[in-house]
């Protein structure tokens, strides 16, 4: 962040203590830092509630105990510390090798860059009309049109944070981001490649992300009593990843099928 401050011609951020201080020794902290927008009302449909909820309880990486997972759904991020009221909120994130819970017992209020100092590996966004522009890099901001030799190209006005987009690809350098639409079903997967996202292709239906041995895809189904495509986490080999309930719902088939087999032999179960 030094490094943009630097590019900007701002001047240099004051250094942090190494080992950075708790934020309870500091300020802004993880609790009192403001809002982008203070007259900002979120109402969040209960679509997003479901499908976040589903995507949280199926990441499960092979490769990192859950203690070392961090998985944030509609929780601000701070990025920047000349700003401490700019933030991006994902629909879903998830953090790997960071602290589950917050100094060992609290659960964080927002996800503050310069005290976590690790970026989300994997960002969800969920699709909806009037975020679109701004999840897919289209700035909704008041543009300024320049043009030079017959291009057009457009600059954000100064003093407007940047979009959803610029802050993940330049500033988080989140490596894998996806962007989710339930009204057409499109789901649209993106790496980082150097310092751009490129659109990453699918294979068998599903997005490969090898560091977590983990898939994203599409699964139709039944989830809450609605039945419909919903985005959801599977082994990298394609294997569903089972929610509590599920895992309940398919011991207890198996229950019931080895008593049928023991009924079939003659033996009453319950006797057992």
């Amino acid at each position: 962040m030094n490094e943009l401050a630097t590019r900007s011609g701002n001047p240099p951020l004051p250094p942090l203590s190494n080992p950075p201080l708790s934020p309870r020794q500091t300020l802004p902290t993880m609790y009192d830092l403001p809002s982008e927008d203070p007259e900002e009302i979120r109402m969040p449909d209960e679509y997003h509630g479901l499908q976040s909820f589903l995507l949280r309880c199926t990441f499960l990486p092979g490769n990192f105990i859950l203690e070392q997972v961090f998985v944030g759904t509609d929780l601000n991020i701070y990025y920047d510390r000349r700003n401490l009221n700019w933030y991006k909120r994902p629909d879903w994130f998830a953090v790997v090798g960071v602290e589950r819970l917050y100094d060992g017992h609290d659960m964080r209020d927002s996800y503050v860059m310069w005290q976590e100092l690790v970026s989300p590996f994997v960002i969800v966004e969920l699709l909806s009309p009037s975020t679109e522009n701004e999840d897919l890099g289209q700035r909704i901001l008041e543009y300024e049109r320049l043009s030079e030799y017959g291009k057009e190209s457009t600059v954000r006005q100064p003093g407007n944070p940047p979009t959803k987009w610029e802050v993940y690809e330049q500033i988080l350098r989140v490596p894998y981001y996806i962007v989710f639409t339930r009204y057409t079903n499109e789901l649209q997967t993106f790496h980082l490649v150097g310092d751009r996202y490129k659109p990453a292709p699918l294979s068998n239906g599903r997005f490969l992300i090898p560091q977590l041995k983990l898939s994203l895809g599409l699964w139709r189904g039944s989830y809450e009593g609605i039945d419909r495509l919903w985005l959801r986490w599977f082994t990298a080999d394609g294997e569903l990843i089972l929610t509590p309930d599920e895992k309940a719902a398919a011991a207890q088939q198996r229950v019931e099928r080895l008593a049928a087999k023991l009924r079939e032999l003659n033996i009453d179960p319950d006797s057992l």
